[in-house]
């Protein structure tokens, strides 16, 4: 990863940090981002900010962001919380959830497209791992702090899901005490 390309715009320069090798995992950024992956990514990526999948990226991901634009390959779940871009050269393959898209001409897309709200969208729960990861500890404490009630769970049979909104909501309660 490296800080790259600087865009210049009508609020002056955005800086991009790009990426141009090849990855697999997990990518999550808790602060705003503009994040451009140019190589290939097999995983998946939650950014805040603005994510950027290059015209030469092969992505195979489940993508959360705020605002996507995506000119290369993917394949995966995308979700946006503002907007999909699509760019002549994409070629997407799977499920996007957004409440705005925008598909230019030469833009391939096969698969579900759901625009009601992101938020409120199943694509925004998150399994136990998933919200380890987030929260930077271990599965095992997830699992015990669902099982005690200390944090917005849902049981699903053997499972727990967690709705990212509440667990947002209840992280900022957790910083005030």
């Amino acid at each position: 990863m490296a800080l790259g390309r600087q865009k210049h715009g009508e609020g002056g320069t955005e800086k991009w940090l790009e990426v141009d090798a090849s990855m697999t995992g997990t990518m999550t950024f808790k602060d705003p981002v503009n994040l451009q992956i140019n190589g290939r990514f097999d995983g998946t990526l939650d950014t805040k900010g603005t994510l950027s999948i290059g015209e030469k990226a092969h992505v195979k991901a489940t993508i959360q962001g705020e605002s996507i634009t995506i000119a290369g390959s993917v394949e995966g779940q995308v979700t946006a919380t503002s907007r999909v871009e699509l760019l002549p050269t994409a070629r997407l393959t799977g499920k996007i959830t957004s409440p705005r898209m925008v598909m230019q001409d030469g833009a391939v897309f096969q698969g579900q497209l759901d625009m009601s709200s992101a938020r409120s969208s199943p694509s925004t729960w998150m399994t136990v791992d998933e919200l380890a990861r987030y929260l930077e500890v271990d599965a095992a404490t997830v699992s015990e702090w669902a099982q005690a009630s200390r944090l917005p769970a849902q049981r699903e049979g053997e499972r727990w899901r967690f709705e990212r909104a509440k667990i947002e909501e209840w992280l900022a309660h957790e910083k005030i005490k």
